[in-house]
């Protein structure tokens, strides 16, 4: 398969896949490698214990294994983003779809009222929902998707722009298919590189995201683990028991950086021209 041979022959990209893989087999099947019941539990005897055979990452302030709650922290994150990643996709594809196909006065209106929302940073506006829904899984989760709509619809709209007005769905019109079953079986298979490409490299946008989020209180709440918070509970120790912060925010960078780099691959793979 072509697109196979042309991503294999991208060894940044085989690395970041590689790695992306590690880091997501250990953190589905986090409860083979540690028992999260048992090794979550502070114990005092244990508390600001150095990396060891024991506890390879050493334990947090409260005696808790470290290692444990950056696997599951690392899941917890995983699942926010790529749930928060799909819906946002979904709805982005569903508006870009309609305001490229009908266009007119429904585009217009649609991309200005994204324009809108496109002038505030991502970040700032995924706080701002947040602050306004209030700490938590379920509301993280929401203000991830609505900062991320702007953007992915802006992609799936230019994506669709491009097919649009091609032969193929001509004739599909004029052999009386109707709209929605043009997007379905015509527009949307042939733009679907271009957007998941931006859906890759937007995970790692949202990891960050989620991660910057919950250091500041508005993510999960302690004691369930999230890799920003982690961070945030580790900064009273950061003069002398750093290793609180530099696993959580280690596991954070490499996970980032092997999305960046699939994500990289898939754009060489599934569009040679854009290379360069």
């Amino acid at each position: 398969m072509e697109f196979c041979r042309r991503f294999s022959k991208n060894k940044a990209a085989l690395i970041g896949l590689v790695l992306f893989l590690i880091i997501f087999f250990f953190a589905v099947f986090a409860n083979l490698f540690v028992d999260y019941e048992v090794d979550a539990i502070g114990h005092s005897a244990d508390r600001l214990a150095p990396p060891s055979i024991e506890h390879i990452f050493g334990t947090d302030g409260y005696g808790r294994d470290t290692f444990a709650r950056v696997l599951y922290g690392t899941r917890n994150s995983l699942e926010m983003a790529l749930t928060a990643t799909v819906c946002a996709l979904g709805i982005s594809i569903i508006i870009g779809a309609v305001a490229a196909f009908y266009g007119g006065i429904l585009d217009s209106i649609i991309m200005r009222v994204l324009d809108m929302f496109m002038g505030i940073p991502v970040i700032l506006l995924a706080i701002a929902v947040s602050a306004s829904l209030g700490p938590g899984k379920e509301n993280l989760i929401l203000a991830i998707i609505i900062a991320q709509i702007p953007q992915f619809t802006r992609v799936t709209r230019s994506a669709i722009l491009n097919v649009v007005g091609q032969e193929y769905v001509e004739a599909a019109r004029a052999y009386g298919s109707s709209d929605i079953s043009v997007i379905v079986s015509q527009i949307l298979p042939n733009t679907m590189g271009l957007v998941i490409i931006q859906a890759t490299m937007a995970v790692a946008q949202i990891i960050l995201s989620i991660a910057a989020l919950s250091y500041l209180g508005l993510g999960i709440q302690p004691p369930a683990p999230e890799l920003g918070s982690m961070l945030s509970e580790g900064r009273e120790y950061m003069r002398y028991s750093q290793y609180i912060m530099l696993f959580p925010g280690l596991m954070i960078a490499l996970t980032a950086l092997s999305l960046n780099l699939i994500g990289d691959g898939l754009r060489d793979a599934l569009d040679p021209r854009l290379k360069n």
